[in-house]
């Protein structure tokens, strides 16, 4: 500012030297009788007309003329004060509202910090501080989930963790969380994400070395899941970082990769012996069933026998021979006292038959 108002004053004292215009006084005629050098916008022959007295400015000589009388060749002021004083205290009102007031979006909040401490926590819209560098506000979105990525589904970067049958299993699983009190989460842990990272794989540890492998790969996958978001959240919580765990997600889960042929072949045999089991259990169910409906048609048998004991024999009786006679070849013989005639080629048992005919 001072190189600028130096320039401007070696400026006027140059211009008051001059006394004129570039081509000499600024009350030559522009004609060819004139004392200093011709003026190249003047007419030959026609004398410049004065401009003395009148509130036009019709060159740039008499601009020049008129702004120095104005300022007596010095830098421009006013009642004594120059002009820099005003822009300082433009730019010092423009600095104090900039620095002041602040707009917090819907979904953030803003965090004020007065000399390097805490000091207020300012809601959506719009917010007042003090001027910096005594205050300092710094926006934090509270709503944004972020997520972690813990292991990889690449095979060359495994993350084995040990179950509680004493297997091995390959982890690969995300954490989502956002910010609950930014306070904590700006002031309390140095690095949050190294502590979510760090926070999430020993409560999956400590999980999974409480389930057996099957658990861990198959259904119990979302119990592991739920319970790992419990016991992070708490841990979080004695640490007091202001975080919220919004859930894990187990994306794989495998043996290592060096056993894990032979971890399938183990699982095919497994699921061809539960195939057997449920047929087993299926035939026993029908045996079961059947065995009931005989014991109930007994039963009911029996009821009937007790209320006439006499026909009921007759009639099972006469069922049996039914059944047993059905299945032999017989003659009756039903004439008392007369000898009937009787084939006794026909009367060979019917296997006889077919194989001497054969």
């Amino acid at each position: 500012m001072t190189r600028i108002f130096g320039w401007g004053a070696r400026l006027s004292a140059m211009m008051s030297e001059n006394k004129g215009g570039p081509w000499g006084g600024g009350g030559g005629s522009g004609g060819d009788g004139g004392d200093g050098p011709r003026n190249p916008w003047g007419r030959p022959g026609k004398p410049r007309p004065s401009t003395e007295g009148t509130g036009n400015v019709t060159s740039l000589d008499d601009f020049l003329k008129k702004s120095r009388d104005r300022f007596n060749g010095r830098f421009p002021q006013q009642e004594g004060k120059p002009y820099w004083l005003y822009g300082l205290a433009i730019f010092i009102v423009l600095w104090l509202i900039f620095t002041s007031m602040h707009r917090i979006g819907p979904q953030e909040r803003g965090v004020i910090t007065r000399f390097g401490s805490y000091a207020g926590l300012l809601q959506p819209g719009i917010g007042f501080s003090l001027p910096a560098p005594i205050d300092r506000v710094q926006k934090v979105d509270v709503e944004q989930i972020r997520t972690i990525d813990i292991g990889s589904t690449d095979p060359n970067r495994e993350n084995l963790i040990l179950t509680g049958d004493q297997n091995i299993i390959d982890l690969a699983y995300s954490v989502r969380w956002n910010i609950r009190d930014p306070q904590a989460y700006l002031f309390q842990i140095a690095n949050p994400e190294s502590t979510i990272t760090e926070v999430a794989e020993s409560a999956m540890r400590a999980v999974v070395a409480g389930v057996s492998l099957d658990d861990a790969i198959g259904a119990g996958r979302g119990e592991i899941e739920q319970r790992v978001q419990l016991t992070m959240q708490q841990l979080l919580d004695d640490y007091g970082a202001g975080i919220r765990v919004q859930g894990i997600a187990i994306k794989q889960s495998d043996p290592p990769t060096a056993v894990n042929d032979a971890f399938k072949d183990v699982s095919a045999a497994q699921q061809e012996a539960q195939s057997y089991i449920n047929d087993a259990r299926a035939y026993a169910l029908q045996l079961t069933a059947k065995a009931q409906g005989e014991a109930a048609a007994f039963n009911e048998v029996y009821s009937q026998y007790r209320l006439a004991p006499e026909v009921t024999r007759r009639r099972m009786y006469y069922e049996t021979m039914e059944r047993v006679l059905s299945r032999v070849d017989k003659t009756i013989v039903e004439a008392p006292g007369v000898t009937p005639y009787l084939p006794l080629n026909q009367a060979q048992p019917k296997a006889a038959r077919e194989g001497a005919a054969q």
